[in-house]
C-alpha cells in the first residue's frame, strides 16, 4: 500500500467518478482503475461499487477513506516540517439546504484559511441530495432541518445510510417577505394572513416528497404555489410578487440586502437545524473549522447553539 494509491482513492471518492478523477490526476483511466483494484486486492476488501452511473463507496470503503485522509494529512504535515514543502492544497466540501447563515459561515471560513492553495465546494442542494452527498462522502457534512413531521422519515434515512444528525439550534418558524409587503409591519402573522399571497418553496426534483420539503407545513393547502430552484430567485419573487417562504428567521443583510425581513409565524411547530456526518469518518480540520464558523455566525443572531459533536 502506497501513499500514491491512497491519494488516488481519495480523489476518486471526492469525484464520484473514476473518469473525472483520472482527468484531475492527469493519468490514464485504465491506470487509475488498475491501481484501485491492486489496492483492493492487497487489503482484501472491496472499497468501491462500480456502476454505469459512477462509483460509490462500500461500507469498508467509507471506513477506509477516513483512515486514508488522516494518513495523507499526516504525511503532508511531515513534509512541511522536515522537507520544507509548501502546505498541501486544502480540500473541503459542504452540502446545505438554502440557508444564508451557512453561506456566511463558508465565507468566514475561506477568509480565515491560511493555505496558499485550496479547493472548496459549497453545494446548496435538495434535501435528498444532501443525504446522498454525505453518504457517498462527496461532502464531509450536510446542513438540514428536522421537525415533528419529517423526523421519523429522515432519521430512518440516516440510519440506513450510516449517518448521524447533530442538532445545532431550534428556531421559531418565521416567514421571509419583502419589507414592502403589507405583512412586514405586523408583529406576527398567521396562516390565514398568508392565504392570498404566493407561497414560495424550493423544488425537490425526483424526490419531491413532503418529507423532503425545505419548508415546514408543506402539506398545508395554498391557493398560490411557486416552486423555485435557488435562493436568489426566491428573494426576487418575494420582492416582485409579495411572495413568502417559511424558514428559520435568520436573515443576512450582508448577503440578501435590506429588502427582506422575517416575521414570526404563529403556528405550533419548530425548526431544528443541524448538521449530518458519516459515522465512520472523522471531520477534516477544514470541515471542523467550517463548523466552528457556522456556530459563531448563528450565535451572532442570538440563537442558542447546541454544542453536540
Amino acid at each position: 500500500m502506497t501513499l500514491q494509491q491512497l491519494k488516488y482513492f481519495i480523489e476518486v471518492a471526492n469525484s464520484g467518478s473514476i473518469n473525472k478523477a483520472a482527468e484531475r490526476l492527469f493519468i490514464a483511466q485504465p491506470s487509475l482503475s488498475n491501481a484501485l483494484r491492486e489496492l483492493e486486492t492487497e487489503i482484501g476488501h472491496e472499497l468501491l461499487t462500480r456502476t454505469p452511473r459512477g462509483i460509490s463507496l462500500t461500507t469498508d470503503g467509507a471506513e477506509f477513506l477516513g483512515y486514508a485522509r488522516q494518513v495523507i494529512e499526516q504525511s503532508s504535515l511531515l513534509e512541511q516540517r522536515w522537507l520544507n514543502k509548501k502546505p498541501s492544497r486544502r480540500l473541503c466540501s459542504i452540502s446545505t439546504q438554502h440557508y444564508a447563515f451557512a453561506v456566511n459561515a463558508f465565507v468566514n471560513m475561506v477568509k480565515k484559511t491560511d493555505a496558499e492553495e485550496y479547493e472548496y465546494t459549497l453545494r446548496e442542494a435538495r434535501t435528498f441530495e444532501i443525504v446522498e452527498d454525505v453518504k457517498n462522502l462527496r461532502s464531509e457534512l450536510g446542513i438540514l432541518y428536522m421537525n415533528n413531521f419529517n423526523r421519523q422519515v429522515l432519521e430512518k434515512l440516516m440510519r440506513e445510510n450510516n449517518l448521524t444528525f447533530h442538532p445545532l439550534f431550534t428556531a421559531v418558524p418565521h416567514v421571509f417577505i419583502s419589507t414592502s409587503n403589507p405583512l412586514a409591519r405586523k408583529k406576527y402573522v398567521t396562516l390565514e394572513d398568508l392565504a392570498d399571497y404566493p407561497r414560495l418553496s424550493f423544488e425537490q426534483g425526483d424526490y419531491n416528497s413532503f418529507y423532503f420539503s425545505e419548508e415546514i407545513l408543506s402539506t398545508e393547502y395554498a391557493k398560490k404555489d411557486i416552486h423555485v430552484g435557488d435562493r436568489a430567485t426566491i428573494f426576487n419573487l418575494m420582492i416582485g410578487l409579495n411572495g413568502y417562504t417559511i424558514s428559520t428567521g435568520i436573515v443576512s443583510a450582508d448577503l440578501n440586502g435590506d429588502n427582506i425581513t422575517a416575521v414570526p409565524l404563529r403556528v405550533n411547530d419548530s425548526i431544528e437545524v443541524g448538521w449530518i456526518s458519516h459515522k465512520d469518518i472523522q471531520l477534516s480540520r477544514q470541515a471542523a473549522m467550517y463548523l466552528e464558523e457556522l456556530k459563531t455566525v448563528v450565535a451572532e443572531y442570538g440563537v442558542d447553539i447546541k454544542n453536540e459533536l
